[in-house]
């Protein structure tokens, strides 16, 4: 599943591999973060836990995206149309209030959304979602048959240091019952 929804076929290894280049910063990303890029079963395991994460928190940016918006945005034609004919106190206090709300939002978020963001297990997955992506641009430059969007993802700008001390996210299959 991508970013939009969608259900899309996932690039074999062997197709970038093909690409000289991308080999070869698959084998140093590899080390790097200790994963092999080329390995379909992984690269699969990996992908889930990306889309999973970013299932999660999808719904909740939209909703923090929505109140920031209401508040932010909507004071100007609250102030245009109603604050704008009060005395000078209702303004004052219409001002303090809206900025309350906005930095209380923005202060929320970010602790609703800081254990996920300090989880070394699922930085270690951004990582690798991450280095991934930029396998696949090398691939796609060099001449491979790789869709312009794939791995149908955004980056992470969260993702910058690999924990090699943390512990690994059970593959997709290992997580449903038998």
């Amino acid at each position: 599943m991508g970013d939009d929804g969608g259900a899309h076929a996932m690039v074999s290894s062997s197709v970038i591999a093909e690409v000289p280049a991308a080999r070869a910063a698959a084998e140093r990303y590899g080390r790097e973060v200790r994963f092999d890029f080329l390995d379909d079963k992984a690269v699969h395991g990996m992908l889930f836990h990306r889309w999973e994460d970013n299932r999660k928190w999808r719904g909740r940016g939209c909703l923090a995206g929505v109140l920031l918006a209401v508040f932010g945005f909507g004071a100007w034609p609250f102030w245009d149309l109603v604050a704008s004919q009060k005395p000078r106190p209702f303004q004052i206090a219409f001002i303090v209030l809206d900025v309350l709300i906005v930095f209380g939002l923005i202060i929320g978020l970010y602790l609703w959304r800081r254990p996920s963001l300090k989880d070394p297990s699922l930085r270690n997955v951004r990582i690798r979602a991450r280095r991934y992506r930029e396998i696949a641009v090398i691939a796609r430059r060099g001449g491979a048959d790789i869709p312009a969007a794939y791995p149908y993802y955004g980056m992470y700008a969260s993702s910058r240091r690999f924990f090699p001390d943390a512990p690994e996210l059970p593959g997709p299959e290992e997580e449903q019952p038998a």
